[in-house]
């Protein structure tokens, strides 16, 4: 049987922890920061964990060896 391989899109968008949790960069942050209000700018640095069920998708499909 072929080996699984990670989706490459998914290797930089997310990181899984050592409990077994997906974090994810907030969206929202790559151009058009004028648009954007400061608290938006402000609330959106940093990452995020998934929700527990997105994340086990993202685990099954998009990462199956992380």
């Amino acid at each position: 049987m072929p080996k699984l391989k990670t989706k490459s899109g998914a290797k930089k968008r997310f990181k899984i922890t050592g409990t077994g949790k997906v974090v994810y960069a907030q969206r929202g942050k790559r151009h058009g920061m004028i648009k954007r209000t400061n608290k938006q700018i402000r609330n959106l640095r940093g990452t995020a964990v998934m929700f527990k069920t997105d994340g086990d998708n993202v685990k099954k499909f998009f990462l199956p060896n992380g």
